[in-house]
């Protein structure tokens, strides 16, 4: 059992409280998941230049100079927000593949959560409030985001295992359920060139789609593959640089609903979730059908 919420904003004048719109999403489905928590968050993107969401284990020290390190291996200008175990690195978008390259190899213990335009990822273990306070989630700003707290199940509860999952650029995706196919799915991937740090079978669905929109399908398309390639039971709330999508399993034996106005799509696992959203009360609210794809981009 798991929790998930999403909010794509369509007015933009609600975009500097998304972080604390979707922190309160977040807390509230708490008791579905204690064990860890994350958080996906798009904001605008600057031009030129791309951002790394890097993890580390001892940030005290790989975070140390990194950004000066970066500078010199990479001949370029570096920035650098700490944020407690994470960082966000900001680098020019044609040295992101030799930024990561220069990480590996500067600093190996550090995780790479997220790459791209606009996406930034924070994930840890710990009760969803102590996550979004560490990071300081509800001041965030941004388009759309999705969320996720974690009742390990399958997997050791780590700081990798935790959800979202993000395994192509200002990708991401978060799961409730189980996949019992997804050995058989991660061969196949890795025979096409796909990379996992996990065991957890959320990774594969995110590896998945990211292999389906590598391959030229939009969303939509590749999360109506997964309906025909991915055996088990699922709710899949993904996100991509322009918007997010849903879907459930044929069955849809997971909770899931969604509500609808002027200025947002929401998404949570149970209605609560909802309940403190601006006009709420006027929203259309409804339950998602089973095998059906909902997605919203701008």
């Amino acid at each position: 059992m798991c929790g998930i919420v999403g909010l794509f904003l369509k007015d933009p004048k609600l975009e500097p409280q998304l972080g604390a719109m979707l922190t309160d999403m977040l807390i509230t489905m708490t008791d579905r998941g204690p064990d860890s928590a994350g958080i996906a968050i798009y904001s605008g993107a600057k031009d030129g230049l791309g951002k790394l969401t890097i993890q580390s284990a001892d940030p005290a020290k790989d975070f140390k100079d990194l950004d000066g390190d970066l500078h010199e291996a990479l001949g370029q200008p570096v920035t650098m927000k700490v944020k407690s175990t994470h960082a966000v690195l900001e680098v020019p978008l044609d040295q992101m593949e030799a930024a990561r390259s220069a990480l590996a190899h500067l600093r190996p213990g550090v995780k790479v959560m997220s790459a791209g335009d606009s996406i930034e990822i924070f994930k840890e273990v710990g009760l969803p409030k102590d996550v979004a306070a560490r990071f300081d989630l509800s001041k965030m700003r941004g388009t759309h985001g999705i969320g996720h707290t974690r009742m390990a199940t399958e997997s050791a509860v780590t700081t990798m295992g935790a959800h979202p999952f993000s395994t192509g650029a200002d990708q991401c995706l978060v799961h409730n359920g189980s996949l019992s196919n997804h050995n058989g799915v991660r061969r196949e991937l890795i025979r096409k060139g796909m990379t996992f740090e996990t065991q957890n079978d959320t990774e594969v669905a995110a590896a998945y789609v990211s292999q389906k929109l590598k391959e030229g399908e939009d969303l939509g398309s590749a999360l109506e593959a997964g309906l025909e390639d991915l055996d088990g039971f699922y709710t899949f709330v993904v996100g991509t640089r322009n918007g997010f999508g849903v879907v459930r399993d044929p069955i849809a034996c997971k909770p899931a609903v969604m509500a609808e106005t002027d200025q947002y799509v929401a998404f949570g696992s149970e209605y609560r979730a909802l309940v403190n959203l601006p006009g709420i009360e006027d929203a259309r609210v409804w339950e998602p059908e089973p095998a059906t794809v909902y997605f919203w981009e701008r």
